[in-house]
């Protein structure tokens, strides 16, 4: 059933958002931080996995590295691109009005708790890869993956940040159908040498959300989410990488 990645993504965060304002309290700080860490480190290696298996090929026994330049092109334009368009600056612009519509308007950390959230689970590139792959072969097995990962996280964030992390399902709703029901359309054109672009690129970005969530926010992954865009059309030029 193409879209059941998604159905099952949002139920694991609104579940998860659940769990936290119910037991939220029974985990110790030192809890908390001991999932948040299993989490990151789960997804580096996600993102790790993902990278080496488009990056790295065996010929005659010998390892060999490529699209190199792929990866640094699309990753450079896309990130500039993302810091023109700002999209991290527009999710905070959908939160403080979310903060209003749903009656929180007191709630001094809402905002913050739902930027927080959405950008962990929604702006990233298990979330765009894994709508693509349901919307274009029904495989949602990535999004299920992150439906556990995204379970484990807002119950944390909803413990320790509020209650605005729930509301992170809203965004994740949305985006993923969303990609979901256009790469269903797209998949008459969409080539494998364009899902094998798109996977590498994307899973480099899985990896900079591991990176955050480790060590906290260093990386601005949702301003470079259009690399992934430039990912897919460098593989209609008629150019080598």
């Amino acid at each position: 059933m193409i879209g059941l990645g998604t159905i099952i993504n949002t139920a694991g965060i609104v579940v998860g958002g659940l769990s936290g304002m119910l037991f939220g309290s029974l985990l110790k700080e030192r809890h908390q931080e001991s999932l948040k860490m299993a989490c990151g480190i789960s997804v580096l290696f996600i993102g790790i996995a993902g990278a080496m298996e488009g990056m790295l090929t065996i010929n005659n026994g010998v390892i060999s590295s490529s699209q190199a330049m792929l990866v640094t092109l699309c990753l450079a334009l896309g990130s500039l691109i993302g810091e023109i368009i700002d999209v991290e600056n527009l999710f905070e612009k959908f939160g403080e009005w979310l903060k209003f519509k749903t009656g929180n308007s007191k709630d001094s950390e809402f905002v913050n708790a739902f930027v927080t959230a959405s950008l962990t689970v929604c702006i990233g590139a298990m979330a765009i890869v894994g709508a693509i792959q349901d919307g274009i072969s029904g495989d949602w097995s990535i999004l299920a993956t992150k439906a556990i990962l995204d379970f484990i996280i807002i119950m944390v964030m909803t413990s320790s940040l509020g209650k605005g992390s729930i509301f992170s399902a809203i965004p994740v709703l949305i985006f993923e159908g969303l990609i979901t029901v256009l790469a269903s359309f797209l998949k008459p054109i969409m080539t494998d040498l364009a899902l094998d672009y798109l996977s590498l690129v994307g899973s480099i970005l899985i990896f900079c959300v591991g990176l955050n969530l480790v060590w906290g926010k260093k990386i601005k992954v949702a301003n470079m989410l259009p690399a992934i865009i430039l990912a897919v059309i460098a593989a209609f030029l008629p150019i080598v990488f």
